[in-house]
């Protein structure tokens, strides 16, 4: 990956939530922000009353349309058209920033070039945003030099979410609003540690801080270490994962923490992967729909339950405290983690999530200074390279590690699958504000159950109509997956031609229907778009 689309390669955000509120304008692409980062959201809506001009581009009426001066209510899948279509006009209009361009980045010309053709007509046939709004778009993020952008997994989940990314960077990198306060880069974090795995290397091409595993002078220094041999190959994603299990190429998998059989697409590709595999531990608090598939379960405890540090999406990494003991013979991951390496011959000598985390740092210099006496009361955002430094508000300051930043050609490719005659609508997933990710947790609080408990798929009321579907009928949807049934909410939020179904619902799982094609970067399968039929039960 190239660009800032590398720099930032760990998804972190480049800048801080305090600074939402000082921003002059807040792009918001691919992320339903109200529903699934409330508290994000409402720094939005802070920045708002402040006089923020918010732009909102996304498929679907989601809430903070409410608070936009620009809602460019896209066709799924259309990111890369809309971003070069503002671009475009930002270079058009004379908006760029000439100066940071000169400076920092390079291969300015030859990515001009390939934005020709991307003008805000042309962009509006693929996207179907008109073209005056895309224009107003590109004049109000290219106008300022305190502006953010904002994405999630409408982003990142389609067979081109590293051109995504890198089309997000490009415009970034176009304005300069990047490396200064009050702008930046700015991907969500889906989870509460999801940055603190990343950082931790639970991926499968690098260690410890995105320290790449095929480069010789790295893998020596983890060597050193860790004491052991370490291999130069990386390993498979979670998605390959599963199709080498169906392909018999792996006989035993270790799951903590993960609930593929509903987060992974083609649920019945993920069922068939599982019931290939010889041997299978799930590690998890609950007995969820993939510990089902286990031959052994290890009982884990929730983060109430265990010490350690979080890092959150600010790369601000936080005390986790115990507050109640784990119940029956639930244990915290880590001591079941030591218990297994110790068993099979491998020491690791730790005794503290303190002691870990001080290793962290001896093999990652950006947590060097970062210890549990440092954040017993306030976290610290990396980078944090010694004991007297105060952490990073903002990246960049003081310039990129790898030089000048490249622009990055992309172009638009349409969907993995599209709309035909036989499957005639596009079905997009996502979140709502009350289920948690597969709703293992939150599924079980009454409370949510009653307010939110059943699945649901999103139609609009012309689609409605034209099916003869009312409000809260059964209807059934077909993919070429597979097929379910839920009721329909008749609704102005999606357009003629798309439904969109949250993920949450194990008796309707979205993912029963969705398209395990990947993006050849980084393995992140098309969950946005694919191609469905709906009809009455």
């Amino acid at each position: 990956m190239a660009g800032l689309a590398a720099i930032f390669g760990s998804g972190a955000m480049t800048n801080s939530l305090r600074e939402i509120e000082g921003m002059e304008v807040i792009f918001i692409i691919g992320s339903n922000t109200k529903e699934t980062h409330p508290v994000i959201a409402n720094r939005m809506i802070r920045a708002f009353r402040k006089g923020a001009k918010i732009i909102v581009a996304d498929p679907r009426k989601i809430p903070m349309v409410k608070f936009s001066e620009l809602f460019l209510r896209m066709r799924p899948g259309t990111d890369i058209a809309l971003l070069n279509g503002m671009a475009h006009v930002i270079v058009r209009d004379g908006l760029q920033n000439d100066e940071f361009i000169a400076d920092k980045t390079e291969g300015y010309e030859a990515w001009k070039k390939s934005l020709e053709t991307y003008t805000p007509e042309y962009a509006e046939t693929i996207t179907g945003i008109p073209k005056d709004d895309i224009v107003s778009a590109a004049r109000l993020y290219g106008g300022s030099r305190r502006a953010g952008i904002f994405y999630t997994m409408g982003i990142t989940q389609h067979a081109c979410g590293t051109d995504n990314v890198r089309a997000i960077a490009n415009l970034a990198t176009l304005t300069g609003n990047i490396g200064r306060e009050f702008t930046g880069v700015n991907p969500l974090r889906g989870q509460n540690n999801v940055q603190g795995a990343s950082d931790a290397a639970c991926l499968p091409n690098v260690y410890p801080g995105y320290q790449k595993v095929d480069l010789p002078e790295v893998r020596e220094k983890f060597e050193k270490a860790w004491g052991t041999a370490l291999s130069p190959k990386a390993g498979l994603t979670a998605t390959e994962m599963m199709n080498a299990a169906v392909e018999g190429k792996i006989k035993a998998m270790y799951i903590m923490g993960e609930n593929p059989i509903l987060t992974d697409p083609n649920m019945h590709h993920t069922v068939k992967a599982l019931e290939n595999i010889d041997f299978v531990v799930v590690q998890d608090i609950f007995l969820t729909e993939t510990a089902r598939y286990a031959d052994v379960v290890l009982p884990a405890a929730c983060a109430a339950e265990k010490d350690g540090t979080f890092s959150n999406t600010e790369r601000r990494v936080q005390r986790v405290r115990k507050a109640v003991e784990p119940p029956g013979e639930s244990r915290d991951d880590l001591s079941v983690i030591l218990e297994l390496a110790g068993r099979i011959g491998y020491d690791m000598n730790f005794t503290t999530p303190a002691e870990v985390l001080a290793e962290f740092g001896r093999v990652w210099p950006a947590l060097a200074g970062i210890d549990y006496h440092r954040i017993a009361q306030r976290g610290l955002q990396w980078p944090c390279p010694t004991r007297e430094h105060p952490g990073t508000e903002y990246l960049y300051k003081d310039g990129f590690p790898k030089g000048k930043v490249p622009f990055t050609p992309v172009s638009y490719i349409p969907a993995a699958e599209v709309p035909n005659a036989e499957f005639p609508f596009v079905l997009t997933t996502g979140r709502n504000l009350f289920q948690y990710h597969s709703g293992t947790m939150t599924r079980k609080v009454v409370p949510i159950e009653e307010h939110a408990g059943t699945p649901y798929v999103e139609i609009s009321r012309a689609d409605a109509d034209r099916l003869k579907i009312k409000h809260d009928e059964m209807v059934k949807i077909r993919s070429r997956r597979g097929q379910i049934e839920v009721r329909a909410r008749v609704t102005s939020r999606v357009s003629e031609g798309i439904i969109f179904i949250p993920m949450h619902y194990h008796e309707a799982a979205a993912n029963m229907l969705t398209n395990d094609v990947l993006d050849p970067v980084v393995k992140i399968p098309e969950y946005k778009v694919c191609a469905v039929a709906i009809e009455s039960v």
